[in-house]
Formats: C-alpha cells, structure tokens, sequence
C-alpha cells in the first residue's frame, strides 16, 4: 500500500507535518507533488522553472499557509478566487502561484480527502468539496477540527483491497504510511483507534468485529452501509489509482469489477 501514499490567524500557523505522506507533501522531497491534480485545470502543464528560482523550504511554508487558507474556506463553505490567494497568501510570490497551488491542492485531496474544483474559468474560482461526495466531514464549524475524509478513503481502499475483510493488524499497517497509529495522538486525525473502532463505526462507515471463530480473538474492519451509500468500492480504488499517477489499464480485473458494479448499481 505504500505506493499509495503519496482568519488571517490561521494562516500564520501553518498546518504541520507529521508521518511520511504529510512529510512529502509539506516538504521538498518527491517531485511528483508539483504534478498538477486532476481537480485543478488551470495550473500550467510544467512548474520545474517557477521552483527552481525558490528554495524548497519556502515553497513548503508557502503551501502550508496556501493549505490553511484552503481549510479555513472549507469550513465556512465560501468559494474563494486566484486573486484572493495571491493577495492574501503569495503577496510577493505571485510568479509562484502555479506549483504552490497545485501542492496545496494535491495536499487537500490526500491528507484531508478535499477536492479543488475550478468553478468559473474565466474568474479562475474555485469551491472546496468532499472526495467521492463522502459526507464524515459535514460539520468543521467549530474551527479546530480537520477534515478527515482522506484516511477513510485510505481505509475503505484497504478493505476493499483485502475482499471486504481488512484484519486489523494489516489495516494498521497500511495507515502507518501515513504516519497514523494506533493509540498515537496525530496532528490532523485525533486518536486513530478510537475514530475507527468507535466514531466511523456508530456512523455507519464501518464495521469493525470479531473473526469468527479465533482465539485468541482477532478482529477485522468492513465497510459499513453508509460507505456502500455515499461511495462504491470501484469509485474508491479507482480515486487512489488515479492520484497515486497509476493507469488503470494495468488492473484489468478491477477494470472488469467496476464495469460490474457500475451495472448493479443500474
């Protein structure tokens, strides 16, 4: 699964990295996090000019501040426009705008499970929305809580990966590529054992039981029916592919299964 991973107060108070995927995507390394996303059409095809005239490190604190800003639009649901990041954000760096933008953007959608979605081309406006439509994340008005979809669309990946029958031993493992362990506090997801055991699973995004039968006892995670309701297991795989810069021409059995299930759900 690791190739998987990859006010104006909040902005002076950057969000912080923490675990491998958050440190790629908030510091320099991996040059495919300045590949523009597939949410984010106006950003130009190639940026290696525009961040080879800014050391990394300010690129970084730059996308950070570009992300806060970002999280802070999707909790009060406003829409927000190019010229709005470049006075409020990338003041003196407007040359920069394109690769910042696209960082931050791809960050949105991987570790907070976020999509940038351009709204009036000619206005360049863009609107904050759910990965997949997955509504965990309804509720952010109180201004400390993070976005969480993205580790849930990592988990349902996991699950579906493994039949519908995640053990919890290999789910655990999965997330650690995204620094997320159990019963380690993490900077964006709380305490991971309790959001997965007991908050997705009184909301109906997962079931987590016993293996039948085994002693001493194991347990494994499933989908719940509100995941089967908002999302599909084609619609998810077929998202981490995607971001993750796979072709989905080299899994032709999921190809095969998402033809399936897209005629089910018919």
């Amino acid at each position: 699964m690791s190739e998987l991973r990859q006010p104006e107060a909040d902005l002076q108070a950057p969000v912080q990295a923490q675990g491998p995927v958050e440190a790629q995507l908030f510091g320099a390394e991996g040059e495919e996090a300045a590949s523009p996303s597939p949410s984010s059409s106006s950003v130009a095809p190639s940026f290696s000019a525009y961040a080879e005239s800014l050391p990394q490190e300010a690129l970084t604190v730059l996308k950070s501040h570009l992300v806060a800003f970002m999280l802070l639009k999707y909790r009060t649901k406003e829409q927000f426009s190019k010229a709005e990041m470049l006075n409020m954000v990338l003041r003196d760096h407007r040359d920069h705008f394109p690769v910042v933008f696209s960082r931050a953007s791809k960050c949105m959608q991987l570790v907070f499970g976020v999509d940038v979605k351009e709204v009036d081309p000619r206005e360049c406006t863009y609107v904050l929305v759910p990965t997949l439509g997955l509504t965990c994340d309804a509720v952010l008005s109180d201004g400390q809580s993070m976005p969480k979809a993205g580790l849930l669309v990592m988990l349902l990946g996991v699950i579906a990966l493994y039949v519908d029958h995640a053990p919890e031993e290999e789910v655990w493992e999965a997330l650690s590529v995204m620094g997320v362990y159990a019963g380690r506090e993490h900077c964006i997801y709380g305490e991971p054992r309790e959001l997965l055991t007991k908050v997705w699973v009184q909301e109906g995004y997962l079931e987590y039981r016993q293996v039948p039968h085994s002693d001493p006892a194991r347990y494994e995670f499933l989908w719940g029916p509100r995941a089967y309701a908002e999302t599909s297991k084609w619609q998810v795989l077929e998202h981490l592919l995607r971001v993750s810069g796979w072709d989905l021409r080299s899994f032709p059995s999921l190809c095969a299964e998402g033809v399936s299930d897209e005629e089910e759900g018919a």
